[in-house]
């Protein structure tokens, strides 16, 4: 990482679920079988990407899914992605038609209706290939997140902005439009590891680079320039 002394950093994506254990499941068998960690009191289920760079924390939600979600993920599709999307429909996913018209990739839905998207591209059928984030101003969201991550920003058009890692380890991150309404907080967060500082002094930080604070309740939650929740987590 190069942001500031090495003090942030990707860490995982919080889904909010109505049934954490069941959608972790879904997941581990989307991810090329990573085995669900029932971790942290039960009430969260814990899995880790194919690689370990990233995990994917499960918390209960006392709300269901309305309206297409902000950030989704988008998985390799390999050699041959109508077989991956095959195999993943068979664990429980479900096609989905978001407006998206003739697209090389195929959108898809997991059983708690949370968009993400198999690429057309070579690679590990079912290794993570981005983390996706709407942005109406791609611009803004790369100027700001490309430090908050200590990440590079790699590639850039009128489609949007995107983001990798400097070990190239890893998905990459793809901001661009358009962004969907946003309904209450988001039920996908980013959220990113804190090397150097404690939560709070972070949270201090990036809220003079653009970041406000979503709860004031809790130190941890900030929103990006676009009002997208995300959490800082200790390593």
């Amino acid at each position: 990482m190069s942001f500031a002394h090495e003090q942030t950093g990707p860490v995982g994506v919080v889904f909010e679920a109505l049934d954490p254990g069941a959608l972790a499941r879904f997941w581990a068998g989307a991810l090329n079988g990573t085995t669900p960690e029932e971790n942290l009191g039960g009430e969260q289920t814990v899995i880790r990407t194919g690689d370990a760079v990233l995990r994917l924390r499960f918390t209960p939600a006392a709300r269901p899914k309305t309206t297409k979600n902000r950030l989704h993920l988008d998985l390799a599709g390999g050699s041959d992605p109508a077989r991956e999307v095959e195999r993943v429909l068979t664990l429980g996913a479900s096609r989905a038609d978001i407006g998206q018209g003739e697209v090389p990739w195929t959108v898809l839905a997991d059983p708690e209706g949370n968009e993400f998207c198999v690429l057309p591209e070579e690679g590990s059928a079912g290794g993570l290939a981005a983390i996706c984030l709407d942005a109406a101003d791609p611009d803004v969201q790369g100027r700001f997140w490309a430090p908050a991550l200590g990440w590079r920003i790699v590639d850039q058009g009128d489609w949007g902005i995107s983001l990798r890692s400097p070990s190239v380890r890893g998905p990459r991150m793809v901001m661009g439009p358009p962004a969907a309404a946003k309904a209450g907080r988001n039920r996908l967060l980013l959220e990113i590891a804190v090397h150097g500082d404690d939560p709070a002094t972070a949270a201090d930080r990036l809220t003079r680079t653009g970041a406000t604070r979503a709860d004031a309740e809790r130190t941890g939650l900030l929103a990006d320039p676009e009002g997208n929740e995300f959490l800082l987590a200790a390593r």
